[in-house]
């Protein structure tokens, strides 16, 4: 078929497709243009999933921090409210309900003093957003009370962020301060905040876990930096904490340290329930430290539906499915239970780090014994006589076994860095693990023999997979 050339509508099905296959098998599946005419449910079944067959295996995506399996009884619980309106607040008053009990459950994990409040998101993408619009909003309103201009404001982080950060301060006209990493320290700082900070600055963003490496970032020197700005130059600079994925980590791995509304000037937290909340995507989580911290004129209220409602979210109509089962999850493991699910899966992220290092290829990524999230960062050793590289492993894992295992490039001024990372989830096992180091083992093997890619094949891989 030509480009931009309309699929035929299939022909209707003769006695032998309905008997002994299926009308989709000799014909296109519909493309530019809805179809004329249906076909069976189950046709169509078939044709969704037969097209999925192209994609990556969930269980050995160890890309995404997404969780990838949840129990039969979760699902369930899923399947029977996708029907469910979350916004619908009067009509589903117990949902509602639910969710507030869930931002209570986290605000005490994440120590808030007293009273709190918070909202339900499609992701941490958009609690990011939501919290960051909460510090220029109080920044604005601290800047008119004194009489001063609101046109310059900043947002200080770095470069181990999200991109989610830069795509705020795009949309909501504020200047980003972005602390360029360093060759050899992938996190940031006091000292690499301090030179950013200024009167306009609205807040500034550490990461607890980030994407590339799992570290977190010096938030307790930052909040001393933070305190002593305040008491030395009268700056009033919140600090809001991504916790993306390791909010839902460090509370149960590394319970005496320190990084959330215990020091004071954290005055938001954002997490993740589809990462190592174990919920499936996607479900986000906007925790305040107290309702003072959420301007009211962000707070939407209107009567729909018999009911006079608040909301404070960018989307509305969204499925209550998520939120369920994220209270499930609560009830069902509770604090030990999630302990040992974070544990196990720390467990053997160091037995498949032991394993990756007795290859004599690789050396662990970040500073040894940090506080991490469970995953393994870890880099080719250098050797100028090795004929492949990180990329390479990647492609030849895709290929032979059907890994997705990432490689990528630090951002600046890192760039030159290239690492390759492994999630380690409660889908992959010990023994899973054990197989994985294995295979890459085996993937050094024969790029050791055959060579890696050309370098125009290298570009099309890492155009096609996304590295």
């Amino acid at each position: 078929m030509s480009v931009g050339q309309h699929p035929t509508t299939p022909p209707a099905p003769t006695n032998g497709a309905s008997s002994y296959g299926n009308e989709f098998l000799l014909t296109d599946a519909p493309d530019h243009r809805l179809p004329q005419r249906g076909m069976a449910a189950d046709d169509a079944m078939r044709l969704v999933g037969e097209e999925l067959v192209l994609d990556g295996i969930p269980f050995r995506n160890l890309a995404t921090f997404v969780t990838t399996w949840m129990e039969p009884q979760a699902q369930r619980v899923i399947a029977d409210n996708l029907h469910r309106n979350y916004i619908d607040h009067a009509e589903y008053p117990q949902t509602a309900e639910i969710e507030q009990r869930c931002i209570r459950m986290l605000a005490d994990l994440f120590h808030a003093p007293g009273e709190t409040t918070g909202t339900r998101t499609q992701g941490s993408s958009e609690a990011i957003m939501l919290g960051a619009l909460s510090l220029k909003w109080k920044w604005r309103a601290r800047r008119e009370a004194a009489g001063k201009a609101t046109d310059r404001p900043n947002l200080v982080f770095g470069g181990d962020v999200h991109v989610v950060w830069e795509k705020f301060c795009r949309y909501f006209d504020v200047e980003p301060r972005i602390i360029p990493l360093q060759p050899h320290k992938f996190t940031i700082g006091p000292e690499d905040v301090e030179p950013h900070v200024d009167e306009n600055t609205i807040g500034v963003a550490a990461v607890l876990g980030t994407t590339f490496t799992g570290h977190a970032d010096d938030i307790v020197g930052i909040d001393a930096l933070l305190r002593r700005l305040r008491d030395e130059r009268g700056l009033e600079v919140p600090m809001h904490v991504d916790g993306a994925s390791g909010a839902f980590v460090w509370p149960f791995l590394y319970p005496d340290s320190e990084w959330d509304f215990r020091l004071e000037t954290v005055h938001s937290i954002n997490v993740s329930g589809h990462k190592y909340g174990l919920v499936y995507p996607g479900l986000g989580w906007l925790i305040f430290r107290e309702p003072a911290d959420l301007p009211e004129d962000l707070v939407f209220y209107e009567n729909y539906l018999g009911k006079r409602d608040a909301t404070f979210t960018l989307n509305f109509s969204t499925g209550s499915s998520m939120v369920l089962a994220q209270y499930y999850n609560f009830v069902r493991y509770g604090h030990e239970g999630y302990r040992y699910i974070m544990e196990s899966m720390q467990r053997n992220a160091r037995a498949l780090a032991e394993e990756i290092v007795a290859i004599g290829e690789f050396e662990l990524v970040g500073e040894p014994g940090a506080e991490q999230l469970p995953l393994v960062a870890f880099k080719l050793t250098e050797n100028p006589d090795r004929g492949y590289d990180e990329f390479d492993i990647a492609s030849q894992l895709a290929a032979e076994r059907g890994w997705m295992l990432p490689a990528y490039t630090l951002p600046p001024n890192a760039e030159h860095v290239t690492i390759m990372r492994a999630l380690v989830k409660r889908a992959l096992g010990h023994s899973l693990a054990t197989t994985l180091a294995h295979d890459i083992s085996d993937a050094c093997a024969t790029l050791a023999v055959k060579g890696g890619l050309h370098e125009l094949d290298r570009r099309r891989v890492k155009t096609a997979t996304g590295y």
